[in-house]
């Protein structure tokens, strides 16, 4: 009796809510707060806040608000009945299972259908095995056998992208419990639906006054009684306020049916202690839940605080985006007027061109139905008894003859026309139309085509075209399938200054036509960024990659070559523009093959440039020909270099190379003097660079840095010549990377000076400002952001 006594005890006390258990996730900070607010203000804040985030609880699959929501790998919710609903959609049978793993409701137990359900026998495991070996209960994409499970692929309707399920499919995903709350919450506020009925009573039902966790279910008061007897397990459920949405008391993992305990940041998934211990998670970051839980919620309120604390910021933007809006419909509209004015206008000359050709059409017609009128009339006149038949018949009658020969003559005349016509008839005018005939089919072409003017696309920049010298010169192209541009604009800036506070600056060029522009009076020493975009009535395209160009270390010498001193007119040969020379091989190189063994002379052909160099920095270029025998490219005193090859011997053959390279004298460390020459060697495109010279260019050899050692041609080589320093420097022109620094005896005139052995050629680079481009200058223009 006593423990009759407690359970009705129990049972007839007033039910009273139990609290909601903790949250798996965050809950945003305006249902989570520290200081409850009371009084009439916090109740109608509350409620205006709930009825503003109504958007926010509506299932993207059904638009209604979210009845047991699943949470996507892709963090986006949907109906659990939305989500097997898609699936079946898909062709996906059989795993749309229950991710809860719930109590049903007593209307769907086992216990309340038919009797024969509970009373059916389970199969035998040896015939399920037959069953499941012969392939039943396959679903579509997965073939019977096979060995890898089949990975469901789900169709997200928010973010409108596939994502993967597993192969357990919704059995696999969290619910989530917080946004069951927030909707529990949402329509508690606005009292959607109105009360809650009792879902065990016979029709009319009565309003519930009692809620069932564990039968997930709502009784009115008799109801209750009947479906929890005393004496049996159910008398121990404890009842609940009446609700629609029954929620387990914790989130459950679905694989093991545990309370999730940690969460797994490599994964981004909760998981329980066998979950943890699992190969599937071995080596990745996992940290309990409360950690995760404390994280996540000071993440979400720090973000809301400054939303909430930046509210002025986001009513300006809101006002911005209105005006922009408004801005939008009127430009639209604008479009549409010109759209239609213009289409109008293609209407109007339509027209006014059928009304032109039609007319031409009704003036030939009217032509030729006169022609043939009169031919006609012509032919009926011959018909006998009237017309002009009839009149020669009487005619035919008068005896006198000077009156018959007086009138029968114009009569013959008139016959005989009509005699030959109708020996050789035809039609006076023909009936076809074809010469009025139309080819409207490039016309038909292009109004198919008509459609909206683009605006260019970005620009190609030709990287082999474009270089720096004297000049820069900037070549462009647009793609293939870009619309034209009317012009362009470049943009430009040094990279080597230091940056100045605020937005980037850049030099800018309007209107620039053609493809190419020059671009004057760069700074020596520096780097360039530049970039280009089009423009045609559209507006303006994008701008092009950023290239970057090295502007020379000096100002760049100009000069021509001289072949007056120590030249043989026979092996050399200067083009006429003298900015290029070939040298042929003669009969001592022949010579020289025959009697290696024997020895020979080889002589050193040479070619100076037109101008001295006697002050300053100076910087030129050349290409070498990569296969040429032996080349020595450099400079020299102009005095040293007339008295050492104006008429003088063959030297000796290249077995004996006193430079080991190049002819600086850096092999002997202890002269002090500077040398008078300056040469940097290249044969059968290398680059030989002598001992000393390695560690210069960056380069070790195999003996160290001391030995000697080549470099590949570059496909232009710089020449820099400080003349006050006395100091020489060969680049690669390219990139600007050294390759050679030498000294040099500049106690007089220095000019350039290039050497052959053998077959070769040199070709200096042709100034910038001497192609025909547009020039675009950089000195003198005002800073543009």
């Amino acid at each position: 009796m006593a423990t009759r006594a407690r359970l009705s005890q129990g049972r007839c006390q007033p039910c009273s809510p139990p609290p909601l258990p903790s949250p798996s996730l965050p809950v945003p900070p305006s249902f989570v707060s520290a200081a409850p607010l009371t009084g009439m203000a916090a109740k109608r804040g509350t409620k205006t806040s709930m009825k503003n985030m109504e958007k926010e609880l509506l299932c993207p699959v059904c638009q209604e608000m979210y009845k047991q929501p699943l949470v996507l790998p892709c963090t986006h919710n949907v109906c659990q009945a939305c989500a097997r609903e898609v699936l079946g959609q898909q062709g996906y049978i059989g795993h749309g299972g229950d991710p809860s793993s719930e109590p049903t409701s007593p209307a769907s137990t086992p216990s309340t259908r038919s009797p024969r359900l509970s009373r059916r026998t389970l199969p035998k495991p040896d015939r399920l095995d037959r069953l499941l070996k012969s392939g039943f209960g396959t679903y579509p994409g997965r073939k019977r056998g096979a060995l890898h499970p089949q990975v469901i692929m789900f169709p997200c309707p928010a973010c409108q992208g596939d994502v993967e399920l597993g192969e357990r499919g919704l059995a696999g995903l969290f619910r989530n419990l917080t946004l069951e709350r927030v909707v529990e919450r949402y329509r508690q506020s606005v009292s959607v639906g109105g009360a809650i009925l009792c879902q065990l009573c016979k029709p009319p039902p009565l309003e519930a006054t009692k809620g069932c966790t564990e039968c997930r279910a709502t009784f009115c008061n008799e109801c209750f009684k009947l479906f929890h007897p005393w004496g049996t397990q159910k008398a121990q459920h404890e009842p609940t306020l009446p609700t629609l949405s029954f929620r387990p008391k914790g989130l459950m993992c679905p694989d093991h049916k545990e309370e999730v305990t940690h969460y797994c940041k490599t994964c981004q998934r909760l998981v329980c202690q066998l979950c943890r211990v699992r190969r599937t998670h071995s080596g990745h970051k996992i940290t309990p839940v409360l950690s995760a839980y404390q994280a996540l919620k000071d993440k979400l309120t720090k973000s809301l605080t400054y939303i909430l604390g930046n509210q002025d910021t986001v009513q300006t933007q809101i006002c911005e985006l209105e005006e922009t809006v408004r801005h939008t419909e009127v430009s639209g509209q604008q479009a549409k007027e010109e759209v239609s004015q213009l289409v109008r206008g293609l209407g109007a000359v339509l027209e006014e061109k059928r009304a032109s050709l039609l007319q031409a059409i009704e003036e030939c017609q009217q032509e030729r139905l006169a022609r043939l009128s009169a031919q006609i009339q012509e032919h009926r006149s011959l018909l006998d008894g009237s017309g002009l038949v009839g009149y020669a018949q009487e005619v035919l009658k008068e005896t006198d003859q000077p009156c018959f020969v007086q009138a029968a003559k114009q009569l013959h005349n008139r016959i005989s026309r009509a005699t030959e016509a109708l020996q050789t008839f035809r039609p006076a005018a023909s009936s076809s139309f074809r010469h009025c005939q139309l080819d409207v089919g490039r016309e038909m072409k292009l109004l198919t085509e008509l459609n909206f003017l683009r605006v260019p696309e970005a620009p190609v920049i030709d990287t082999q075209r474009t270089f720096a010298y004297d000049q820069i010169f900037l070549c462009w192209r647009l793609p293939p399938h870009s619309p034209p541009a009317w012009h362009y604009t470049i943009e430009f800036r040094r990279t080597d200054v230091p940056a100045q506070p605020g937005p980037t600056r850049w030099q800018r060029r309007e209107e620039v036509r053609g493809t190419s522009a020059l671009l004057e009076n760069p700074d020596t020493g520096s780097v360039y960024v530049l970039r280009v975009r089009g423009c045609n009535k559209a507006g303006y395209g994008e701008y092009s990659e950023d290239v970057h160009l090295h502007t020379p270390p000096a100002p760049v010498l100009h000069f021509f070559l001289d072949g007056r001193w120590g030249t043989s007119r026979e092996r050399l040969a200067i083009s006429k523009d003298q900015r290029a020379v070939r040298s042929v091989p003669g009969l001592p190189l022949l010579l020289a093959a025959e009697r290696l063994l024997t020895g020979c002379h080889l002589s050193v052909d040479v070619v100076l440039g037109d101008v001295a160099v006697t002050q300053g920095r100076s910087y030129w270029a050349c290409a070498v020909d990569p296969a040429s025998y032996l080349v020595k490219v450099g400079v020299g005193l102009e005095s040293k270099l007339q008295e050492s090859f104006q008429g003088a011997p063959d030297v000796i053959s290249p077995r004996y190379d006193p430079d080991s390279g190049h002819d600086s004298g850096a092999e002997d460390a202890t002269v002090e003097a500077s040398p008078p020459f300056a040469f940097l060697t290249i044969g059968m495109g290398k680059i030989l660079l002598g001992a000393g010279a390695s560690s210069n260019a960056g380069l070790t050899g195999r003996d160290g840095p001391a030995a000697s050692c080549t470099v590949p041609l570059p496909p232009r080589l710089g020449i820099c010549l400080d003349y006050e320093r006395g100091r020489v420097s060969f680049l690669d022109a390219v990139s600007f990377r050294g390759l050679l620094e030498c000294p040099l005896d500049c106690s007089g005139p220095v000019c350039p000076a290039f050497c052959f052995i053998g077959g070769g050629a040199v070709q200096l680079q042709e100034p910038v400002g001497t192609k025909p481009e547009r020039k675009v200058t950089i000195g003198g223009f005002a800073k543009l952001d």
